[in-house]
């Protein structure tokens, strides 16, 4: 878990199958169903010994909003899978995850890539383009750092 007020924190040998499932169940509604993107969703990483799934819940204990965290081998912390679920947007969900999860990280790189519509969100948490624009399962996409020294 993490100290932050309504952020958990858990790698995969610590979810409950429940919990596994409401938080998969997220990432499909938000990124399969309600954005149009048929690809694999399980790509093998959640499982990985330094994976990090994050998220936020309702008073149900229904997660409201996830991110992933994976530990690159070059020690870089890469977040992906960040998703708000639709009745909770606007209240600034994502946000708390991302200070969580950039306040663990520290002074250390943390890398993204983001929908480009996202772009300015993201600048605001320090991260900064890196690459050119590419669409990704027909969504246009931008490669981001937050360099080490922030």
């Amino acid at each position: 878990m993490n100290d932050a007020p309504g952020v958990h924190r858990a790698g995969w040998s610590a979810l409950d199958p429940g919990t596994l499932h409401d938080l998969l169940k997220l990432r499909v509604d938000v990124f399969v169903v309600e954005q149009e993107c048929p690809y694999p969703e399980l790509d093998g990483r959640d499982v990985e010994p330094g994976t990090g799934h994050w998220w936020t819940a309702d008073a149900g204990g229904a997660p409201t909003a996830y991110l992933r965290t994976l530990a690159e081998p070059d020690g870089t912390t890469r977040v992906g899978r960040v998703c708000t679920r639709a009745d909770a947007r606007g209240q600034g969900l994502a946000g708390e995850l991302m200070r969580a999860v950039l306040a663990e990280a520290g002074t250390g790189p943390v890398v993204l890539e983001a929908q480009s519509y996202l772009e300015k969100w993201y600048s605001a948490f320090g991260f900064e383009v890196t690459g050119p624009e590419y669409v990704e399962d027909g969504i246009p996409h931008v490669p981001m750092r937050r360099p080490p020294s922030r």
